[in-house]
């Protein structure tokens, strides 16, 4: 088993609706959504790392507004630290550069996708918020 992979995640806030983004086929955990973010790179801290992934995945730029609990999770093929961070969308254009498929959606209207499992935790704090 491979170590634990540090990856980043946002909550990202457009008004009232919260972004979530749906993996595409070719990636791990295919078409489960999710919220965007990425790998931390070396000598990265989380905070440069979310803010770089986002505008690399989804051409916009955002504002961190809080950081929630970490999440660690094991799949069958790899281990994930999850660092979640509460955002807002500040500027740019949303162009999906590797998810499949985005929506916008109310808070409570999230629970009806079908979440990466590493999510979850993620999205049951968000929502009791």
């Amino acid at each position: 088993m491979e170590k634990r992979i540090k990856v980043t995640c946002a909550i990202i806030q457009f008004n009232d609706k919260i972004l979530a983004v749906q993996r595409s086929d070719t990636m791990k955990i295919p078409l489960k959504w999710e919220f965007a973010g990425g790998k931390i790179e070396k000598g990265e801290t989380d905070i440069e790392c979310i803010k770089r992934e986002i505008f690399e995945e989804l051409n916009i730029k955002i504002e961190i507004k809080k950081r929630l609990t970490p999440v660690a999770y094991e799949y069958p093929d790899f281990k994930i630290k999850l660092i979640p961070f509460l955002t807002d969308y500040i500027s740019g254009e949303l162009i999906l550069k590797e998810h499949s498929d985005f929506v916008l959606a109310h808070k409570k209207e999230l629970i009806n996708l079908d979440w990466a499992e590493s999510d979850v935790p993620i999205l049951k704090e968000f929502l009791a918020i």
